[in-house]
């Protein structure tokens, strides 16, 4: 369902706007499985499509 606008994925998902933004931009610290799920059905995809592993810079050991 690629062109999906995020109000319209949003409301067929049950979260809200602003958390749905929050995943699109990356700025999310985490994901409930169920809402990946949701996502997924609704897109007709796999996580792999949605996700990406970045690492990230290790913090210096006091």
């Amino acid at each position: 369902m690629r062109g999906t606008r995020l109000t319209e994925l949003s409301e067929r998902i049950g979260i809200t706007l602003a958390n749905l933004s929050i995943l699109k931009t990356g700025k999310a610290r985490a994901v409930r499985f169920s809402t990946l799920e949701a996502i997924c059905k609704e897109l007709q995809c796999q996580p792999g499509d949605l996700l990406e592993f970045r690492r990230t810079p290790e913090k210096e050991a006091i």
